[in-house]
């Protein structure tokens, strides 16, 4: 079930990079990183209030937890600006590689706490061919 939802996670990106940088186009990317924004925030709140869901806030979480909502604002902002000018599917691409590349780091060292999970010649392998498939979509 956890790999249907990571391709259909997949997918909606695929949908995401086309729509925010079609609205990015319209507005510019600063305005348009607030409206996604602001759009999502609605939405969540909306799905918070039907499902009557409460927030609570735990005690003793370091602050760096909660930078995750920069990361998006980078993402989005990033694929913007890329959007015009590579279409889709390669920064949807690029950012895959640069999630993938930082992981297998993040896993090797054990980033922030994480569990380690070393880097085995397998993974490298992997990477060299999708490092290759991106190389060979991006010619053009």
């Amino acid at each position: 079930m956890n790999y249907i939802i990571s391709l259909l996670m997949g997918a909606i990106t695929s949908l995401m990079i086309y729509l925010n940088g079609s609205l990015s186009g319209a507005y510019g990317t600063l305005y348009s990183t607030i409206l996604i924004h602001f759009v999502g925030l609605l939405g969540i709140l909306a799905v918070s209030i039907v499902k009557r869901a409460k927030m609570n806030f735990p005690k003793g979480l370091p602050l760096y937890l909660y930078s995750g909502g920069l990361v998006g604002i980078g993402t989005v902002t990033f694929t913007n600006l890329s959007y015009a000018k590579l279409g889709v599917s390669l920064p949807l691409a690029l950012g895959l590689l640069g999630q993938t590349v930082f992981s297998l780091f993040a896993d090797h060292f054990g980033f922030l706490g994480m569990k380690l999970v070393r880097i085995n010649p397998k993974k490298l392998i992997g990477l060299a061919i999708i490092g290759i498939g991106i190389c060979i979509m991006a010619i053009q």
